[in-house]
């Protein structure tokens, strides 16, 4: 029976997905009729009209829905490696390896396909050098590998302040808004989605491991779990798939955080059904979040980072007094 609850939540998450969609090509500060949806299918829809739904709302929505898959599925695993229900994917400072090199790219001026390939080049650096001090006399452990995160992400903020004091004035703008998270440019989503893939094909067969480890270090390793290959493993994972999520969307604040907690409240901690389950929440409240972010103060923009924000702290907040 709980497994049909599940089961059902899933599917009812698929109708979640399907309306997100149809919400941000629908809601704008040029609304869309829903009585435009049969000439849209058809094409013969006016060229405007198209336009609007085809080439600007669903390709951002699409990447709206990547963003959060990636952040969500990342938040779960980064929850399991430290043990901490306050981990979020930017925990370990890869988020601040891509924004540093993001901005130095802003600086130079290049493309929208050269920013996102710094971004994803700056979280690859972090990762590695995450990896190679935790590392650095053989050791493992949770605590060294969270140590090393937190000061690493403190030096990349202190050179992200630094890019912005020396930063034109006509630039300020757009890196401030990345770094709060936007969708508004024009990005790849091909490798968004490939990495998300990617993602689930490797963390699906590990959800019995994952459930395991659960119950502590004594207990997976008595049952058959290599505890140490398995953490890398989830580390590897989680880093790719934020880097995956900041490389399309900048920086995108409680996602990671909050989803995993609300939907392991709805349908526990097997991972099983926890990992995909955040992916198609994550992603759908994603694209729901971007589209209020561009219409409450239209024609103007919100950065979505900021709406999540402003919903993911009392959210959260909600959820922790509940939990106890």
């Amino acid at each position: 029976m709980l497994k049909q609850h599940k089961f059902i939540f899933l599917l009812s998450l698929l109708f979640l997905v399907l309306f997100s969609f149809l919400f941000a090509a629908f809601t704008g500060s040029s609304s869309v009729s829903i009585q435009d949806a049969p000439a849209l299918l058809n094409g013969t829809a006016s060229p405007l009209l198209q336009t609007l739904v085809f080439e600007l709302r669903l390709p951002r929505a699409l990447a709206a829905f990547a963003a959060g898959a990636l952040l969500s599925l990342a938040g779960v695993l980064m929850q399991v490696l430290l043990r901490n229900p306050l981990a979020d994917p930017y925990v370990l400072g890869v988020s601040g390896g891509s924004a540093l090199a993001a901005l130095l790219a802003m600086l130079l001026g290049v493309n929208s396909i050269l920013l996102t390939g710094s971004a994803f080049i700056g979280a690859l650096i972090s990762i590695f050098l995450v990896f190679s001090f935790a590392h650095s006399h053989g050791s493992w452990t949770i605590s060294r590998l969270l140590l090393t995160g937190i000061i690493l992400a403190s030096g990349w903020g202190a050179l992200i302040s630094f890019t912005l004091v020396i930063a034109p004035a006509e630039k300020i703008h757009g890196m401030l808004f990345w770094l709060m998270g936007d969708l508004s440019y024009d990005r790849p989503l091909l490798p968004a989605y490939l990495i998300l893939l990617v993602g689930m094909i490797f963390t699906l067969p590990l959800s019995r491991q994952l459930n395991i480890l659960l119950w502590g270090d004594l207990q997976a390793g008595s049952l058959g779990v290599n505890i140490k290959r398995l953490r890398l493993h989830i580390f590897f994972l989680s880093s790719l798939l934020t880097a995956g999520a900041i490389t399309l969307a900048g920086s995108i604040g409680f996602v990671g955080l909050v989803i995993p907690h609300l939907v392991r409240l709805i349908i526990g901690t097997d991972h099983r059904f926890l990992l995909p389950a955040s992916a198609l929440t994550g992603g759908s409240l994603l694209i729901i979040a971007d589209t209020l972010a561009r219409t409450i103060i239209a024609p103007q923009q919100l950065p979505v980072g900021v709406l999540t924000a402003l919903i993911g702290v009392p959210l959260f907040l909600y959820l922790l007094k509940r939990s106890h």
